[in-house]
């Protein structure tokens, strides 16, 4: 983060030097905390009036000047890792890849190794990088969930690829396995999802100002004794879209213990199955299908 001059006026003098930074931080959208400025005082990367030997509680007075240095944090390495990796498909712009369930797609704190990312860097000697901390990654799938997924070795084609994720024109099918038999052969499920309420870890269908409108396609394939597999068309991308509607409608995914329960499980049973596009370079249509996982129709045996 790059240093930071800030000039005391009348109506601060008096104030605490770390309330002080505060309200600098939020005019200016610094993000820093008024715990991360108290330690950045103590840790002399706060200057007033060119002096470090500071206190948080210290007051400032007109005309003081106070310069911030906050450290930049480093950024952990993404080590490039031999992962198995099914391509299904590949050329000089982008790849198409089938990714394993239990794999996680991009690192995240405290979770650096053993990531599609890790895997990516092996097996592609270029991918974009628009989002450093996402090489290649224009799009992504649940941990749990498997199937196809397109990956970017340049700039220009990720943008284009962005704007088609975007625009919502990517054709894109899943097959699920739901818990209970489905009265409907197909239908359309319209429900706005936003961030639940009390546990914001996981999205909900709401009607407040700040859910999003969702909708999805579903063609039942399928009716076992107490189990359905459904075809699966999302028509927007709102997070966990698949997953929360299919709860909503009260027939969650079999072994999704986010929105449904696990019960001894090995896998949720989402899979990504299609995938079509307009390549960016060439201009035409792509699609590619990936076989359903054999556990899907295992379950209609038991």
């Amino acid at each position: 983060m790059p240093e930071y001059l800030a000039k005391v006026s009348c109506e601060d003098s008096g104030i605490r030097l770390d309330l002080f930074i505060l309200r600098f931080s939020r005019e200016n959208k610094l993000g820093l905390s008024r715990t991360s400025i108290q330690k950045m005082i103590v840790g002399k990367m706060v200057k007033l009036s060119g002096s470090s030997d500071l206190k948080p509680h210290q007051k400032v007075k007109t005309g003081d000047e106070v310069e911030i240095a906050p450290a930049e944090k480093k950024q952990p390495v993404i080590a490039a890792e031999d992962i198995p990796l099914e391509i299904v498909y590949e050329d000089d712009d982008l790849a198409v890849i089938n990714k394993p369930v239990g794999l996680v797609v991009h690192p995240a704190p405290g979770n650096y190794e053993h990531t599609l990312v890790n895997a990516l860097l092996h097996y592609f000697s270029s991918l974009s990088d628009i989002n450093p901390k996402r090489p290649g990654i224009v799009h992504r799938l649940d941990k749990e969930t498997s199937g196809l997924m397109v990956v970017i070795k340049n700039n220009e084609t990720h943008l284009d690829m962005a704007r088609q994720f975007e625009k919502h024109s990517i054709e894109r099918k899943y097959v699920a396995v739901v818990k209970g038999v489905m009265s409907f052969d197909e239908n359309i499920i319209e429900a706005s999802i936003g961030r639940h309420p009390v546990k914001r870890e996981k999205m909900a269908v709401g009607f407040s100002e700040k859910n999003r409108y969702a909708k999805t396609y579903y063609r039942t394939l399928r009716r076992g004794r107490d189990i359905s597999l459904l075809e699966l068309r999302p028509f927007t991308g709102r997070t966990h879209q698949l997953r929360v509607h299919l709860a909503f409608i009260g027939h969650p995914i079999i072994g999704d213990d986010k929105y449904g329960r696990r019960q001894g499980f090995g896998r949720m049973f989402l899979h990504a199955q299609e995938i079509g596009f307009v390549h960016p370079r060439t201009k035409k249509l792509l699609r590619f299908s990936s076989v359903i996982p054999r556990e899907f129709n295992d379950l209609f045996k038991q």
